[in-house]
């Protein structure tokens, strides 16, 4: 897999006029890093309203922040519909405290989860929307996981939605040259097509990644998944999203292939699309 840093970005073409966005703040953990997010609480609270519904946790690609183009759109829609929603940069990546280095799929899942847990505590809703991109599409399923164990202060997964969703990664995305480097502790640099600097995979992510596998042993979510997949997607082929469809025990599934997508999906029709899919999982909470 030719990972890209900050695969969530935006072309220009597709930017356009958005409402201020929640300020930053900060979230500190046991260890003392503070992790940087933004929150909008919505309108959860007005029975009926329409902002009734989950909560919407956005969660980037490798190397992304809260400032690429999905997780701008994302919010800015919460924002227009009045629904609830959180944004957050992983531990060494954006605003938040940390070096990349040390970021592993167990770090970036334990701080989501502190940061829905603490949103829990100011009375945001029990149900959580998962929207993940790229490697969040694999984190996703590990944040889902905990959900379900009752691991986030009372939090209930109630969907998720796959954004060209990369899990396992690091086993089907790599050569077994790269893997045997990495397993024996070397750092491996590839290629960025949106950058100047080469993407980092760092042993200790892969090490910690080796123990996440799902796709060959079956993802024990049973609620409602939306995975959306460009099939000329470079970076992530589109089959990973029907084996992840296959490896999930959910009945409640549902693939959208775009047939002239890229890995992105950022453009307009793209975002639209996202936008359209998103809204489904609020029309029941409507009045």
């Amino acid at each position: 897999m030719s990972k890209t840093a900050n695969p969530d970005a935006l072309s220009t073409a597709s930017k356009g006029p958005e409402m201020a966005p929640p300020p930053v703040q900060f979230h500190t953990m046991p260890g003392g890093e503070r992790i940087a997010f933004r929150y909008h609480p919505g309108a959860h609270g007005d029975g009926g309203a329409e902002g009734a519904g989950p909560l919407l946790v956005f969660l980037p690609g490798y190397m992304s922040d809260m400032d690429g183009g999905k997780a701008r759109a994302i919010m800015a829609e919460a924002q227009a519909h009045g629904r609830p929603c959180l944004l957050l940069d992983y531990s060494g990546c954006g605003r938040s405290d940390g070096a990349f280095a040390d970021g592993t799929l167990s770090r970036w899942r334990d701080e989501v989860l502190a940061l829905i847990a603490a949103r829990q505590a100011e009375g945001a809703p029990r149900e959580i929307l998962l929207v993940g991109s790229s490697m969040g599409g694999w984190l996703m399923i590990l944040v889902g996981e905990a959900l379900a164990n009752g691991d986030a202060g009372g939090a209930e997964l109630a969907a998720m939605i796959g954004i060209a969703a990369a899990p396992d990664f690091t086993s089907w995305g790599y050569s077994e040259a790269q893997r045997a480097a990495l397993a024996a502790g070397e750092v491996m640099y590839e290629d960025n097509p949106y950058g100047p600097d080469p993407t980092p995979t760092h042993p200790g992510f892969f090490a910690d990644a080796q123990q996440h596998l799902r796709l060959d042993q079956g993802i024990a979510i049973t609620c409602r998944v939306d995975l959306l997949h460009g099939q000329c997607d470079a970076d992530v082929p589109w089959d990973i999203s029907l084996q992840h469809a296959r490896a999930l025990r959910s009945d409640a599934v549902q693939v959208s292939l775009i047939k002239d997508g890229d890995h992105r999906l950022s453009r307009d029709s793209d975002i639209a699309l996202l936008k359209r899919v998103v809204a489904t999982h609020y029309q029941r909470y409507q009045a």
